[in-house]
């Protein structure tokens, strides 16, 4: 990103704030959640706001903003790619953006407001993940496609009630508004202090029982899950769209892709909601490897 541009953004934001909320009225809303071959391919750029900013081997490489929205807009403007993911500080950078042809950077994509941003990484209250960030009513005003929020789930931490009830709210309201309640769950517990989610197929497809069962209605909620194993046990569990997530970058990115092709495979897997391992690759070539990410839908 060039200096005027950021400048532009700073600028746009002292001396007319209003511009992003006339940016949000006027970009283009998709006409489908998914793409034209029946899933989505969305970006995923919520981290900052809970402190984690490491990305593999650097571990501030999502502190540098100006890097960040030049690697989405990079993401947003390759072919397949339906939406974005994030925060409303950097939902609001990419509406003030514009492509070369003079287009929206999110207009036709599906645009995610990241909710529950509180448990911040490494926190003692990390279990009990506050919504911080947007909230229905939010998601709402700016015409957003939908809502996420991340639903850890700790038996032996009794501060996991009030996330699951937040959780359960947030999904009434959004499904209140005819938006997506995308729900991100895991069961989760401490090893040396430190909050570990449970990988395994029986752990992912206890989650998702208690996330699909969440609110007083689930008629627009989707869930988003990691690839684990037994991936076809594991999805049928529960009738909810589902999009998968990429989690840390992989030592093995060809074994991830390949996982994640033989999960798309299945009826309720909807696409894939994937940040750093698309955003921030080893090679640092993030084109090819959304490219490779969309070739596998």
């Amino acid at each position: 990103m060039s200096v005027d541009a950021f400048r532009s953004i700073v600028e746009t934001r002292l001396h007319n704030p209003g511009a992003i909320a006339d940016a949000a009225a006027g970009r283009v809303r998709p006409t489908s959640p998914v793409g034209p071959g029946g899933k989505a391919m969305i970006v995923a750029a919520d981290h900052p706001a809970r402190g984690a900013l490491r990305s593999g081997s650097r571990p501030m490489a999502m502190a540098d903003r100006a890097d960040l929205l030049d690697r989405l807009c990079a993401a947003l403007a390759r072919p397949g790619v339906t939406g974005v993911l994030a925060t409303a500080d950097i939902l609001e950078d990419l509406l003030l953006l514009r492509n070369p042809d003079g287009s929206g950077v999110l207009d036709g994509k599906s645009v995610f407001g990241s909710m529950n941003r509180g448990g911040l990484a490494g926190a003692a209250w990390e279990i009990d993940d506050r919504f911080t960030g947007y909230d229905a009513a939010g998601i709402a005003r700016m015409g957003f496609e939908g809502g996420k929020m991340l639903l850890r789930m700790d038996y032996d931490d009794d501060r996991t009630i009030p996330a699951l009830e937040n959780c359960a709210r947030a999904v009434n309201e959004l499904n209140a508004a005819r938006v997506t309640a995308m729900v991100e769950p895991f069961i989760s517990g401490r090893t040396d202090g430190v909050i570990r989610n449970d990988l395994s197929p029986d752990a992912v497809a206890r989650s998702m029982a208690i996330a699909s069962g969440l609110g007083n209605t689930s008629a627009y909620t989707w869930l988003k899950l990691p690839v684990v194993t037994e991936m076809e046990r594991v999805m049928a569990t529960s009738t909810l769209p589902t999009v998968l997530l990429g989690g840390e970058l992989s030592e093995d990115p060809d074994a991830a892709f390949a996982r994640w092709g033989e999960a798309l495979k299945l009826p309720n897997v909807i696409g894939l909601t994937v940040g750093r391992s698309l955003l921030y690759p080893a090679d640092d070539d993030v084109v090819a490897a959304v490219d490779t990410a969309v070739g596998l839908l």
